[in-house]
């Protein structure tokens, strides 16, 4: 395409176009690509227990895993989505996540993610005006409570509820799916 060619379908030229002045391209890829911003810990005791104001049951199964990158079903409830997740840089990740039919959502969980579905209870905790993600899992990961929180930006301040622990964050051995493979390994070779 010639540079002549591209200027033509510049975003101020193609706004001209559109029915409404309400809508802006976006600018930079920062403004394309949504990110997750996440920071991850393990749970110290129960004191998070009592400040639940909400829970929600969660099946995840990964469909696919290459390099750090993932595609994940998730039935939370009467709802289902399907996420494609890009590679970590630093506590952020690209994110795309869409609905999809609850029936297709287990259609896929039964037919895509072979063993690689987990089961968790999140519990919703508001704690210095974020909310917090509790998950406590099930299965295979029966006794494992790790509490995460999303952010708007990666140097956002940070107040820590008195009931976290260490941090995980980026620590790949916390990753759902090396825990799950550790889990497996286990229970095998006390077969």
């Amino acid at each position: 395409m010639s540079r002549r060619s591209i200027e033509q379908f510049s975003p101020a030229r193609l706004e001209a176009f559109l029915p409404s002045r309400e809508f802006a391209f976006p600018r930079t890829l920062v403004e394309i690509v949504p990110q997750e911003i996440e920071r991850k810990f393990l749970v110290a005791g129960d004191g998070w227990k009592s400040s639940v104001v909400r829970t929600a049951r969660i099946r995840d199964g990964l469909v696919a895993i290459l390099n750090g990158r993932k595609a994940r079903v998730r039935i939370i409830g009467d709802r289902a989505t399907i996420a494609l997740k890009g590679q970590h840089e630093g506590l952020g990740r690209s994110e795309f996540e869409y609905p999809i039919p609850a029936s297709d959502a287990e259609e896929i969980l039964r037919t895509m993610c072979d063993d690689r579905v987990l089961g968790k209870v999140r519990n919703y905790v508001p704690h210095a005006g974020l909310t917090w993600e509790i998950d406590v899992y099930e299965g295979i990961l029966k006794g494992v409570v790790i509490a995460e929180v999303e952010l708007d930006r990666a140097d956002r301040a940070l107040q820590l509820p008195d009931w976290i622990g260490k941090e995980i964050s980026g620590d790949v051995r916390y990753s759902k799916f090396n825990m799950e493979k550790a889990a497996r390994r286990r229970a095998r070779s006390r077969q």
